[in-house]
């Protein structure tokens, strides 16, 4: 299925039928409205005006659409602002109050603003709940975006004393767990306590790893209470989900935060998310890419998207052409709009819908490109939704929830914090280190689920692994436990205990039942002063982040320099000391790979293959033709044994 993000506030009421009509014939099913349109809702406190909203639902559905109807608390109004000025969040560098003239301008821990998002949720919901032509709900917008997880309000101030004495239950317990003897640290009550903010040179790191944990339940409290207000109101059927932005900038427990929705969607930006990515890049390894995207980032986030969401999961956003906010913002290469359309549905996906139907000409996404210009003649994306609606019945079902890979990817919320927090080396990034893995895996053609650790079970997985597991909690050690494939554990993990301190026996602490070996030293090394690291025969670059490690009976795998292990194996488990250069994990985990009788297909740079049921989808991200590496039997479904540059070829 395929949908659109629309604003009939933007346009001409004598417009919303034409347009109703064109996305029909276009072939798309859903739209989304109403996500920022709180002011046009409630002009001032309880005086509400549904009337524009109720006939543009009724238009849109009379043409045989759907609506997702998105409560509109990503930007509270000006009167509400000026109303509860204790709604506006503080930045945690300035200490300056953020405030109106944008979006997402609201503190998670403002109780009072809880009560007003709970009340317009609500108060839609009761409106348009029992609406036929409303099929589902979209929670506020892109939660966490523009660094707001976490704020230096008051109110976050006071809710996290409250929340330290509720998990320490005492003065005494908390400074033992905080190390707080260290440079006269000590409290003599919770009222003391500051947020780990504006202080001279670096904070305790376990005061601001108390402060993550509490700003993630902040967030996740919100957002429960808005699935809550939505769930009393509306009819059994109309289901509800959440646009996350990329699952790694949220800077929350993801597995917590998507918990009660029904599923889970995702907004795909894949040139403005690579540029970002890769803004130091060269221009060699940057410029092949410039207009498709890196091509394992979309793919990684679609899978920790449909990881979060147990299944089948929506695409909410899907970028159609230029957009505003990248350092750069180029065009996309044709063919590209269809391209990742067909590789969310690869990669599990039941809708993608397109951001946005027409582009704005006024305010600050004026330059976001759209279906439409703002002219209203199509845009070159127009002609690519076309060709991707009349593929889809070729697809058959894409319903369906996708089967489980042979290899989990283990992600963990608490190892970005803690790399957020303790920057012991300037190339030791977590997301990065993450990423790292999942592309040596997809090079080698192999379908991969993301899990999130404590909340996985690991059973059927043949290969499982975690770049980093560096706080490992017990439901993650037994998970791990239960689990019958071959581990991989990459460096840092069970550095450090729950409360940030280093594993007693040293790391990796309890991760040691797996490998029996001691982190006794670690160094990081600037990125372009990587030191030899030798694996079957070949020398590989090793640096950023080397541990020495005391080994007790392990298989060594690979070795530094100077002899001593880099790499070593015990049983069914793989512990990695350092960061390598790409051609070593992707070494080493085909020879895994090979061993746990998982097919795979290497793969050149720009070519990728995902499979979902009894189709195989691959990808040209190269302005060439490549041959498609399907077996002689295939019936091709879409496209053929040649790809066309920036196409795509399905087979059976």
């Amino acid at each position: 299925m395929l949908g659109v993000c629309y604003y009939p506030e933007h346009w001409p009421e004598t417009m919303w039928a034409h347009d109703a009509q064109r996305m029909k014939e276009l072939g798309l099913t859903y739209v989304r409205i109403g996500e920022f349109a709180w002011a046009r809702i409630e002009k001032s406190e309880g005086r509400f005006t549904w009337e524009w909203m109720d006939r543009a639902i009724e238009t849109l559905g009379a043409a045989g659409l759907k609506v997702v109807l998105g409560t509109p608390t990503a930007t509270p109004p000006k009167w509400l602002c000026e109303k509860y000025p204790d709604i506006l969040p503080v930045d945690i560098h300035s200490g300056l109050t953020r405030g109106f003239g944008s979006r997402r301008h609201y503190d998670f821990s403002s109780e009072t603003y809880l009560v007003q998002a709970e009340r317009i949720t609500a108060a839609m919901a009761e409106r348009y709940g029992s609406n036929p032509h409303v099929a589902g709900w979209q929670t506020d917008n892109e939660l966490c975006c523009h660094d707001t997880t976490l704020s230096a309000s008051p109110a976050a101030r006071a809710k996290f004393r409250a929340w330290c004495a509720a998990r320490y239950g005492n003065i005494e317990a908390l400074n033992a767990a905080w190390g707080n003897v260290f440079w006269s640290m000590e409290y003599d009550s919770f009222d003391q306590i500051d947020l780990p903010f504006f202080t001279v040179c670096e904070t305790n790191p376990a005061h601001r790893l108390a402060y993550r944990r509490f700003a993630s339940e902040q967030v996740v409290r919100f957002h429960d209470v808005m699935i809550a207000a939505i769930r009393r109101h509306s009819r059994p059927g109309q289901w509800i989900t959440h646009n996350i932005i990329p699952p790694a900038t949220t800077g929350v427990d993801n597995a917590a935060l998507t918990r009660q929705l029904d599923f889970v969607s995702y907004d795909n930006y894949p040139l403005g998310f690579s540029d970002q990515l890769m803004a130091k890049a060269p221009a060699d390894e940057w410029q092949p890419f410039m207009r498709t995207g890196h091509p394992d980032l979309a793919a990684l986030n679609f899978d920790s998207v449909r990881g979060l969401s147990n299944g089948a999961w929506w695409g909410m956003e899907q970028q159609p052409g230029p957009v505003n906010w990248a350092p750069h913002n180029p065009r996309p290469a044709p063919g590209m709009v269809r391209h990742w359309t067909l590789q969310a549905f690869a990669h599990g996906a039941a809708c993608v819908a397109y951001f946005r139907w027409r582009q704005v000409p006024f305010a600050q996404e004026q330059m976001h490109a759209g279906l439409l210009r703002p002219d209203d003649v199509p845009s070159p994306a127009w002609a690519e939704v076309e060709q991707v609606a009349a593929e889809m019945a070729l697809l058959g079902d894409l319903s369906t929830v996708p089967e489980k890979a042979p290899v989990a990817l283990v992600i963990d919320p608490v190892s970005a914090w803690v790399d957020d927090i303790e920057r012991q080396g300037a190339g030791y990034r977590y997301p990065a280190v993450v990423f790292q893995y999942y592309r040596a895996l997809r090079s080698l053609g192999v379908d991969v689920d993301l899990v999130s650790a404590g909340e996985a079970k690991l059973d059927g997985y043949r290969l499982i692994v975690a770049p980093c597991l560096a706080m490992p909690d017990e439901a993650t050690v037994n998970a791990l436990k239960a689990s019958n494939g071959m581990i991989v554990f990459g460096p840092r993990s069970g550095a450090k205990t729950q409360e940030f301190s280093i594993s007693a026996g040293l790391p990796p602490g309890p991760l040691r039942e797996f490998v029996p070996i001691k982190a006794i030293a670690v160094e990081t090394l600037r990125p372009d002063c990587d030191e030899p690291l030798s694996y079957q025969g070949e020398v590989h670059g090793s640096g950023k982040w080397r541990e020495t490690i005391e080994v007790g009976e392990c298989c060594v795998l690979a070795v530094y320099e100077d002899g001593s292990p880099a790499a070593v194996r015990s049983g069914r488990s793989i512990y990695i000391a350092t960061l390598t250069d790409d051609a070593f994990l992707k070494s080493l985990l085909l020879n895994l790979c090979a061993e746990a009788n998982i097919a795979i297909t290497p793969l050149p740079d720009a070519v990728r293959l995902r499979r979902r049921g009894d189709l195989t989808f691959a990808f040209n991200l190269s302005g060439e033709v490549v041959h498609a590496p399907a077996p002689q039997a295939a019936s091709f479904v879409i496209g053929s044994a040649d790809i066309e540059p920036y196409g795509v070829a399905v087979w059976r």
